[in-house]
């Protein structure tokens, strides 16, 4: 089985190289001249795309395949008071940039909306924002000119004091959304309240691909033994890909859309949620070794504090297991085979 490995965002890996560049609503409200804030707004943007265009550079130098793009590339997008701002056009060649460049070198990006994007809410005014939210997102990747194998990843959202309710509501409520926007959506089981089984029981009703997080299983499990992870609930999460695979004319190898899972290591005993600098080896390799022989190859993105940096560690010392005879053999920069 092929594994790839990927990052975060930001790179610490090169400096004074941010996408995340912004301006609060704030500073942008202190300023007089109302075009001259919107212009200022939109060279903070076409300076988070040139720099997340730099981030790329440097993955494709370093043979870096997987990546998730900032949310925060256009500052203030979905701010209530900027509904009649349009950044697009002015923006518009740098985002065509980004997505000539993924499409041109291979790359799998994605994006994942932040927490406030709760499809499973019973209040219409935050599902509204939800799914304004999830539009611009849409709309990024659309910039782009990437198709739909480039996904927005989220979680099913809060249980409200009933969990089967907040489940179905979801459901209902992401099931409304238009076609166009729920073909790009990914669903991930979170570390408080939908787990695993909860989590994919949906994804298999909304005919969307789960990604399995390890780190959130392992302090939400549901109960679940490590043979039913393994076993049969892998293997249903595997079979959203191959249904999302044939939804799209796509293989489940390099160049079509493989599973895709997160990894990250617990920031400490007493902080099991928080995410560690780095990936702890081991524990990754059991659960990849344990699925190896069920699909040809999955993607894997670290969810590390050190981003990049973090990436290259594991890399280092995936090489040095390699060297010891431990079942491995390393492709690129990111690649491995077990």
């Amino acid at each position: 089985m092929i594994v790839r490995f990927g990052f975060v965002a930001m790179s610490l890996l090169l400096e004074n190289v941010s996408p995340s560049r912004t301006m609060t609503y704030k500073n942008f409200s202190k300023l007089e001249d109302r075009e001259a804030a919107l212009a200022r707004l939109e060279r903070i943007a076409e300076d988070n795309l040139q720099s997340t265009l730099r981030i790329l550079k440097n993955n494709r130098y370093s043979d870096f395949h997987l990546y998730r793009f900032s949310s925060k590339l256009i500052p203030l997008a979905t701010h209530d008071a900027l509904k009649d701002w349009n950044p697009y056009p002015a923006l518009g060649a740098s985002f065509a940039q980004l997505g000539e460049f993924v499409q041109k070198h291979g790359m799998r990006v994605s994006f994942h909306p932040d927490h406030f994007c709760v499809f499973s809410t019973p209040r219409p005014e935050v599902l509204a924002k939800s799914q304004e939210d999830m539009e611009h997102h849409v709309r990024m990747l659309e910039a782009m000119g990437l198709d739909e194998r480039y996904k927005c990843n989220i979680h099913v959202g809060g249980a409200y004091g009933d969990k089967p309710v907040s489940g179905e509501r979801f459901i209902r409520q992401f099931g409304a959304l238009d076609a166009s926007v729920r073909g790009r959506v990914t669903l991930e089981n979170d570390d408080k309240t939908f787990n695993v089984r909860e989590t994919l029981d949906i994804a298999e009703q909304t005919g969307n691909p789960m990604v399995l997080d390890i780190h959130h299983h392992w302090v939400n499990d549901g109960g679940e033994t490590a043979e039913s992870l393994h076993g049969e609930l892998w293997s249903r999460i595997a079979a959203t890909w191959q249904r999302e695979q044939q939804r799209l004319g796509l293989d489940g190898g390099p160049d079509g859309l493989p599973p895709k899972i997160h990894a990250s290591s617990p920031k400490s005993l007493s902080d099991r949620r928080g995410h560690a600098d780095y990936v702890e080896t081991g524990p990754l390799l059991e659960f990849l070794r344990s699925v190896k022989d069920s699909v040809p190859q999955i993607d894997c993105m670290l969810e590390a504090k050190a981003k990049d940096k973090a990436l290259t560690t594991l890399m280092e010392e995936l090489g040095r297991l390699a060297d010891s005879g431990e079942g491995i053999r390393i492709i690129d920069g990111s690649t491995i085979e077990l």
